[in-house]
């Protein structure tokens, strides 16, 4: 498949500083090559506001036209979401398809969403970004319908369309619904069994190849590899883990975010961040090479969005060799870590870090108890023994290693020994 040939146009609003400006036209070159496209050239225009008409003032959408011909490009980006009558316009005076960045980044949604539930939200998402904007799609859309019995007032082509789509959107829904209710069951099911990290944060900032490195150390299934790529992961993925002591526990990948991310996107995407909300432990993991307080900010008002900040959160700062300077920390975090997974650099204290909050760091349990007491198979299963001897006839002084999870069930719903609980 041929590479689109792209142009990015940007505006540069009011007091936007140049640095500012500079990481917006990255991230933009960035979601371009997600979309598997070549951007050959980049326009900025400085400017009070967007221009209403055609986005960029008269004489920079001929310089526009010009460096599109001098380079042969195929499509226009611009930086901002367009209106249908900019859309309009300037694919009139350029000769040449033009998206917004919305646009672009459903295109990438489309190409990366593998399983039917990512499907199905995408195509909501498109759906919904395309029903206002049916008005500029020319004079075709405004016909009457033809044939027998449309004669007459009718509805116009326009209606019958917009009508298509809100009954597809409709169905879409319903099958979204479905999806949901099957989610809440495994859910359900998932969380009786083991605790739940969500891993959350910025697109690209290395949340698939910490999940990685994760299995890697701690896990039994295959690892998901991970890409230097803006939206690399999509659906969400779990998969299991376990401490030292064989305890399990699942990390999820989540859908990454990006600055201003269109508000029908998170909403076409609420099953899938669901994950988070149902979490244990929440892990933002922020580039810290990359803007890290503006990314942080993003991903904590997606998670307030979604009522998901009432569980320990802790924040990661990942790529702390590509930094440089060392961020701030996040006071709202339970805690915050600096590292780099790329270099194996700090996330076994993650992994520590984390394996308390869920409660299932090692602690040290003595306990009396009867010699054909469960607690014996329990401790055989999710610890380890360390010592066992003869009290009495009917009692055993055992000391062992479990978790501190477990540790408080026994010290709940004893029935058969007394416990003393100490760190390890």
């Amino acid at each position: 498949m041929q590479e689109n040939r792209v142009i990015v146009a940007m505006c540069q609003i009011g007091q936007e500083t140049d640095d500012r400006r500079a990481y917006r036209e990255q991230e933009m070159i960035g979601l371009c090559g997600a979309a598997d496209a070549t951007v050959v050239a980049v326009l900025v225009q400085r400017r009070r506001q967007v221009e209403p008409r055609m986005f960029f003032g008269a004489g920079k959408v001929d310089e526009l036209a010009q460096i599109i011909e001098a380079n042969e490009a195929d499509l226009v980006v611009a930086d901002r979401e367009l209106s249908p009558a900019q859309i309009r316009n300037l694919e009139r005076m350029l000769q040449c398809r033009v998206i917004d960045r919305t646009q672009l980044i459903l295109d990438i949604f489309a190409r990366r969403a593998k399983t039917r539930e990512g499907r199905v939200q995408v195509e909501i998402a498109q759906l919904n970004y395309l029903l206002p904007r049916l008005t500029g799609q020319g004079l075709a859309l405004s016909r009457q319908g033809g044939g027998i019995g449309t004669r007459g007032p009718g509805e116009t082509q326009l209606e019958m369309d917009r009508r298509r789509i809100r009954t597809r959107m409709t169905q879409l829904r319903k099958e979204l619904k479905e999806v949901e209710r099957q989610r809440v069951v495994a859910r359900q099911r998932r969380m009786r069994d083991v605790p739940v990290v969500a891993l959350v944060g910025y697109t690209n900032a290395g949340k698939t190849t910490l999940q990685s490195a994760w299995v890697r150390d701690k896990g039994q299934t295959e690892a998901i590899v991970g890409n230097n790529r803006l939206f690399d992961t999509l659906d969400p993925t779990a998969r299991q883990v376990q401490t030292k002591l064989g305890n399990p526990y699942v990390v999820i990948d989540t859908v990454g975010f990006v600055e201003a991310l269109p508000h029908h996107l998170v909403e076409a995407f609420q099953a899938t961040l669901e994950e988070t909300k149902h979490a244990d432990v929440t892990v933002i993991v922020v580039d810290a090479a990359e803007e890290p307080t503006s990314h942080l900010a993003t991903t904590r008002q997606v998670l307030a969005r979604l009522a998901a900040l009432d569980k320990p959160v802790v924040t990661f700062f990942n790529k702390m060799d590509l930094a440089e300077a060392r961020p701030a920390p996040d006071m709202q975090a339970v805690t915050s870590l600096y590292g780099a997974v790329a270099k194996n650099d700090q996330i076994e204290a993650l992994y520590s870090t984390v394996e308390q909050l869920l409660l299932l760091d090692e602690v040290r349990v003595t306990l009396q108890t009867h010699p054909d007491a469960q607690i014996w198979d329990d401790l055989l299963r999710k610890g380890r023994i360390e010592s066992a001897d003869p009290v009495s006839a009917d009692e055993w002084l055992i000391t062992a290693v479990t978790s501190r999870r477990e540790a408080q069930v026994w010290q709940q719903h004893r029935q058969d020994g007394s416990l003393h609980e100490e760190q390890t």
